[in-house]
């Protein structure tokens, strides 16, 4: 909707207007433009159209959630730091299903950048473990899936952790005598 600054501009902007209203004696006035700043507030660090993105993502529309994050254009300039994590992880998420390299990408700038939580942090490396068991990085997949692991402390991803590990056992891995042979020729 706004960009970042814009919306606390607006939200100091509000807040000197209930100041005023406070001394001009309208108290009413003052507390319902203090509610509406607080809007502005919370968009500031919960940004709209990822919040309305997460949303059809948990009704598995991808389509809208896409169309959501659409609507975000430069996401540097126009989110903080940990917004710009989540739109990374979202986008990691609606690209994972076609283009494995590009939703690597989007998932490790996601985690450099940040993400709030614990469990989505964890299903960010969870998911970088499945991309790189897929590209036949079986080292790699291992450590991801073990910090996963770790930071599921409530156990919400138990389930996908202990499917992972058993496609990696029925997974077709090369010994390291057969990689060392591989690399020679």
């Amino acid at each position: 909707m706004f960009n970042k600054n814009i919306k606390l501009v607006l939200a100091a902007g509000i807040i000197a207007w209930a100041v005023f209203q406070f001394i001009e004696g309208n108290i009413m006035n003052g507390i319902s433009l203090i509610l509406l700043s607080g809007i502005f507030i919370l968009f500031y660090f919960k940004n709209e159209f990822i919040l309305l993105a997460f949303l059809q993502l948990r009704k598995q529309n991808f389509e809208k959630c896409q169309k959501w994050l659409s609507y975000i254009k430069n996401p540097s300039s126009a989110l903080i730091k940990k917004q710009e994590g989540y739109y990374n992880f979202l986008q990691g998420i609606m690209v994972s299903q076609s283009n494995l390299t590009q939703a690597e990408k989007y998932f490790k700038k996601a985690i450099t950048l940040g993400l709030s939580m614990d469990h989505d942090l964890a299903m960010a490396k969870l998911q970088l473990s499945g991309i790189a068991m897929s590209k036949n990085r079986k080292q790699e997949a291992n450590k991801l899936m073990a910090e996963a692991k770790k930071l599921d402390k409530h156990g919400m991803l138990k389930d996908q952790i202990k499917m992972m590990k058993d496609q990696m056992k029925k997974a077709p891995g090369l010994s390291h005598h057969q990689m060392r042979g591989r690399v020679r020729r």
